[in-house]
């Protein structure tokens, strides 16, 4: 990469001075960038972004929103440069750059999936009146507002803010979902919480926000049509996400280039309906061990009730209405069987003809899935639908112009199952992608991890021992998110159908007090391999070079307020490729 150079301003004109280097750290990379000639132009304290004419709200208010932030940040890289090179200049005083002229192909493309998101960013060799940004869409425009506050610097002795002049970068994603999946049901996660994880992804350029909103521990949802769902089903009041909050978020999101998408669970990871309608909840009130559920508490809807249909109607109706993207999540993971089989009404169904817990699920698929499309939406379900062993439905009922399935299980396996079939696919692999692994287990009086020894590794106690006691174990690592390759062992027809992925926070012992640790940098990883890619030109992977760049996005994060995680001592940026197994490498 090449240098930006930090100035000493002379004293005297034409006096010679010595430039330290210091590097230029993007995140995530740009598909293609051409560095300049590694001299420096001042940015004008005057400097502003020449929008275009009838310019939507959303693009002006990041227009002030980034040159706001370029001149209160003044950030100076953490990360010292593997560069060694010094460069001697006597050219009196650098130009400035004025202002960046902006242009946009379309001012009015909404902000859904499949929205272009590139954009082209030139910065002159010779001075400040040609330097622009180019994108097809506002939305492109906000990432190219990104990468341009980036690109700038601190010079502390010139007391100036500095870029490289002859910079020419050309940008774009290789895939249009990436995201962030949040569990705010399990715990509560209040909404300025949500708005700087926002935030932090469109620094990140992630764009969709995916709130795992329902569970059997709370419904902490506000249903217009059904309030008792929310009164009755969380926490308490406190904890409720009401009609103005969802409305604040989806609005601040969108300012930010961030797409919201709603998940309703359902029939499984129910249990928090029963508190408004127990009758329509099966073996709610029972003990969830050995067979009710997958973990506290138990529940799920019973689709033999004609009632489950009048209420689950009205819920996808305003949670439609709440949320404007065009995916609706309608969850369908985990129907556990014996949950369902102790209700006396299904134990008599599965007596009668050719009955089984498949055709149940496959009766509610039937009926539900048209609550979704007649919404004007298309509806995203887990994997389980399709691909469980003990309760599925037939394909025939899911058909893939409107319906998604995102998999989380058999890491490229699943993947290649449903791609094969035909469905568009969101990859969350629990393998590489889920954020809570390896950090214990929080059910009480577990014996499993009462050891005395080390467990062994590839065995059940090594995942609830050492380990992390989880059973997703161990941790995934920044590099174990940014190394996954999505379309592993796919044909070009099936890595077609792949929308791209998302990292996943379950939040069983998660909240807000945790929640930038536990994102960042980590979702940082998955945002550069779903935007540019982690490999180079010649195909090779780029994680040592990712880690001199995620290192020093690190500290910027925290800068802007993001209390991102750090992955390596402080030492390791100050002796660059010391820290590496070995040097060179």
């Amino acid at each position: 990469m090449q240098s930006l150079l930090l100035i000493c301003l002379p004293l005297v004109a034409l006096m010679v001075k010595q430039v330290a280097v210091a590097e230029v750290f993007l995140w995530p990379q740009p598909r293609s960038i051409a560095w300049g000639s590694g001299l420096p132009i001042f940015l004008s304290d005057s400097f502003h972004f020449r929008l275009p004419a009838e310019s939507p709200q959303e693009l002006l208010l990041a227009a002030s929103r980034y040159r706001d932030l370029i001149f209160r940040e003044k950030w100076v890289p953490v990360a010292v440069s593997t560069n060694t090179q010094t460069t001697l200049i006597s050219d009196g005083m650098p130009l400035e750059l004025s202002y960046l002229t902006v242009s946009v192909a379309d001012l009015h493309t909404d902000l859904q999936q499949g929205v272009k998101e590139g954009y082209t960013l030139m910065i002159p060799d010779g001075g400040g009146s040609n330097a622009y940004l180019k994108a097809d869409t506002v939305w492109g425009a906000l990432h190219g507002f990104e990468t341009f506050s980036q690109l700038v610097q601190w010079d502390k002795v010139a007391e100036k803010i500095v870029l490289e002049r002859g910079v020419t970068l050309s940008d774009a994603p290789l895939y249009g979902y990436r995201g962030i999946m949040l569990d705010v049901a399990r715990n509560f996660y209040p909404i300025p919480d949500l708005m700087r994880t926002v935030r932090a992804m469109a620094h990140n350029k992630l764009n969709v926000l995916h709130l795992h909103l329902t569970d059997s521990q709370s419904f902490p949802l506000e249903i217009a049509s059904e309030p008792e769902l929310a009164s009755k089903g969380t926490f308490g009041p406190q904890f409720i996400y009401y009609a103005s909050d969802i409305q604040r978020l989806v609005s601040y999101a969108r300012y930010y280039g961030v797409r919201i998408v709603p998940e309703i669970d359902n029939p499984g990871h129910s249990g928090s309906w029963a508190g408004a309608y127990p009758d329509l909840v099966t073996c709610y009130n029972k003990f969830w061990l050995p067979d009710m559920a997958v973990e506290p508490a138990p529940g799920q809807l019973n689709p033999l009730k004609n009632e489950t249909y009048r209420v689950f109607k009205n819920v996808i109706n305003d949670v439609a209405s709440a949320f404007p993207d065009q995916l609706f999540h309608g969850g369908k993971d985990e129907p556990i069987a014996g949950c369902w089989e102790s209700s006396p009404d299904i134990a008599e169904y599965l007596k009668q003809g050719n009955n089984t817990l498949s055709t149940l699920l496959e009766k509610f698929v039937r009926l539900t899935h048209p609550y979704i499309t007649s919404n004007n939406k298309t509806a995203i379900y887990w994997e389980d639908i399709l691909l469980s062993d003990d309760i599925h439905v037939s394909s025939s009922l899911l058909p893939p112009e409107t319906t998604i399935l995102e998999t989380w299980n058999e890491g490229p396996l699943n993947t290649k199952r449903l791609t094969a079939a035909g469905y568009r696919t969101i990859v969350a692999s629990a393998n590489f992608y889920y954020l809570d692994c390896g950090r214990g287990s929080f059910v009480g009086n577990d014996t499993h991890v009462d050891q005395q020894v080390n467990p062994t590794p590839g065995t059940c106690s090594y995942n609830y021992g050492g380990s992390g006691g989880s059973w997703c174990a161990p941790y995934k690592t920044w590099q174990r998110i940014y190394d996954y390759d999505i379309t592993y062992n796919l044909t070009m027809e099936e890595a077609g159908l792949v929308m791209g992925g998302e990292v996943c926070l379950w939040s069983e012992q998660a909240d807000e007090t945790v929640l930038d640790g536990l994102l960042w940098p980590r979702a940082s990883a998955l945002a550069e391999s779903l935007w540019s890619g982690n490999r180079d030109g010649e195909g090779e992977r780029r994680s040592v070079d990712a880690l001199y760049r995620l290192n020093d996005w690190r500290y910027h994060m925290v800068s802007r307020g993001i209390k991102a995680m750090p992955i390596q001592p402080l030492w390791c940026l100050k002796h660059p490729g010391e820290c590496n197994l070995a040097l060179g490498y």
